[in-house]
């Protein structure tokens, strides 16, 4: 008996949905791309349950005959390429011709489309057809998807959480929607608007319309153009950055892409401009001839190959590099090479950026910094003489000399305040006069919206006043006050990007490390002698006085012996 038999239709279409249809934000992008290469200015997307049970795709563009319609099931069937030449002239998002019948064999789906005269709709149900009729004249399509994988039960159990896959599907329409910010894109789950552009051909409206005014009010344009590439986009300030690469959205040729190269090139361009730890908002578009791109190496088309990856990269580096000096290093100075960076510090305002450990062994080292020094810090009272460039003071008691970092001692004990009140069970808050209001991109609101009950547990206490809008009215009392704006926003986008193996004592242990580090004196900071008693005084109460809670040395010390060796005022 023959072992080798040729799979039926319906099975290689399954086979094939594994590929193409992992989660319910593939569904989404399948069916709303081959509407954007229909042709459509209007794509309204509705979705029961984030699209578990319903997924209804409503474009205006320009439909399909009955024919058509019956074809478009049918495997490797596509309006799009027709020769094998065609692969190399790929204008189109889709063109393998899988989607449609890999989603039907996993689903129960209705299409209805016109050209402008005699509608069809089309139902099929787990891949076969069950019934075909005339409908309305409605020029465009209507796709319904119901009830994705209800024959593959096995797939079904590992989609995520409701709210992680309506968090997925709106995070790529978002991306889609600044793709095409010429096209009006409505993402509606339940009955509830998560997302609505307005189409008007502005990618800066279409930004703010995203991500809000805060973000969108500090994006700087970006253009450039070489022999191979034309680039044009927006690139966020230094001052606003994020905790993921989530925000780098990199556009080729009207197709919403992921490079692992590209995104280290916009990042290296930010070198210096911000911690290694945090990135920049990037929507970047970048328009070339089609047969430098290879977009058929994998079944998502989400990945790319670039032909002249080099020139690309130099492009895109330079214009970024360019973009931010020009916009942000507005002060007009003679600057010598030697000194650049330390003037660029200065002259701007960007996140204090950490030594690196390595650094920090070094000054242990070159200081003859030891540990058994300071094992009785808790037991000195340490008084003030001065301030070293504005961030190291300088104290003494009769048998040495010290020098404390400002921002990383108060940072250690801002730290350790803030986690004694976490770790206690009686929530102490604070009433706000006037509330704080905060503005979410959609996909950030709703991941936000899973893992509130976090700050709800803190004394946090917050609604929501309009579209992707919270307000806080209350707040624990261990706030910093004059800081609780920035490390509210600090607070909430721990809580957005929480890791996979979460938790709790790992979450307080960064927050408050975050929290601390917002809420204390940044070096370079000149201040009073009263405020420089407070941090002494409250330093040496700690429990580790020694580091702060990334690890930098707060203090370090200098007998009078040693100082009187350096002096050759002895000489054993």
């Amino acid at each position: 008996m023959n072992k080798i038999k040729i799979m039926s239709e319906n099975l290689a279409n399954k086979i094939a949905a594994g590929e193409v249809v992992e989660r319910i934000s593939n569904v989404v992008k399948e069916l709303v791309e081959n509407s954007l290469d229909a042709g459509a200015k209007n794509i309204k997307i509705e979705l029961i349950n984030s699209g578990t049970k319903m997924i209804k795709v409503i474009d205006d563009g320009s439909g399909m005959n009955n024919i058509d319609a019956r074809n478009a099931f049918l495997r490797h069937a596509t309006s799009k390429i027709y020769k094998e030449d065609d692969l190399f002239f790929i204008n189109s998002l889709g063109f393998r011709g899988e989607a449609l019948p890999s989603i039907a064999s996993v689903s129960k789906v209705t299409l209805s489309t016109s050209q402008g005269d005699q509608g069809t709709t089309i139902k099929i149900s787990g891949g076969k057809f069950e019934e075909e009729f005339v409908s309305d004249a409605r020029c465009g399509t209507i796709i319904e998807v119901n009830d994705l994988f209800y024959n593959t039960p096995a797939r079904l159990k590992y989609l995520k959480s409701e709210q992680t896959e309506l968090a997925n599907t709106t995070n790529y329409i978002e991306k889609l929607a600044l793709s095409y910010n010429s096209v009006a894109f409505e993402l509606i789950n339940n009955h509830n608007t998560i997302i609505k552009t307005s189409g008007q051909n502005n990618l800066l409206k279409t930004i703010h319309e995203i991500y809000g005014l805060d973000i969108s009010k500090n994006m700087l344009e970006l253009k450039g153009s070489n022999n191979d590439f034309d680039i044009y986009g927006y690139i966020s300030k230094p001052s606003i950055l994020k905790s993921t690469r989530n925000y780098i959205t990199t556009i080729v040729n009207g197709r919403v892409v992921k490079n692992l190269a590209l995104n280290k090139i916009i990042n290296d361009a930010y070198h210096t401009y911000k911690p290694d730890n945090k990135y920049p908002i990037i929507i970047l578009l970048i328009e070339t001839d089609p047969t430098l791109i290879d977009v058929n190496i994998h079944p998502t088309k989400q990945d790319i190959k670039f032909s002249k990856i080099n020139s690309l990269e130099d492009l895109v580096f330079s214009s970024i590099k360019d973009t931010l000096y020009n916009s942000l290093l507005i002060p007009k100075i003679e600057v010598k090479t030697k000194d650049y960076n330390n003037e660029i510090k200065i002259k701007t305002s960007y996140p204090e950026i950490e030594k690196p450990n390595e650094e920090v062994n070094e000054v242990q080292e070159s200081f003859n910094f030891k540990e058994e020094n300071n094992k009785i810090i808790k037991e000195l009272e340490l008084y003030p003489c001065g301030l070293v460039f504005g961030t190291y003071i300088v104290a003494q008691n009769d048998n040495a000399m010290y020098l404390i970092d400002e921002h990383a001692a108060q940072e250690r004990i801002n730290y350790e305040k803030i986690l004694k009140y976490l770790s206690q069970k009686e929530i102490n808050t604070i009433a706000l006069l006037i509330p704080i209001n905060i503005e979410l991109s959609p996909s950030d609101y709703l991941l936000f919206n899973e893992n509130k009950h976090l700050l709800e547990n803190m004394g946090f206490i917050i609604d929501e006043i309009g579209i992707n809008t919270i307000t806080i009215k209350t707040h624990p009392i261990w706030l910093i006050s004059g800081y609780e704006i920035e490390t509210i926003n600090k607070i909430i986008e721990l809580v957005i990007n929480l890791p996979k193996d979460f938790d709790m004592l790992k979450f307080n242990d960064k927050l408050a490390a975050t929290a601390a580090c917002k809420a204390s004196v940044k070096g370079n900071t000149n201040i009073t002698f009263e405020e420089m008693e407070s941090i002494l005084s409250n330093l040496v109460k700690c429990d580790n006085p020694y580091n702060c809670p990334h690890g930098r040395p707060t203090i370090i010390s200098f007998t009078k012996y040693e100082l009187e060796k350096m002096f050759k005022r002895v000489i054993n």
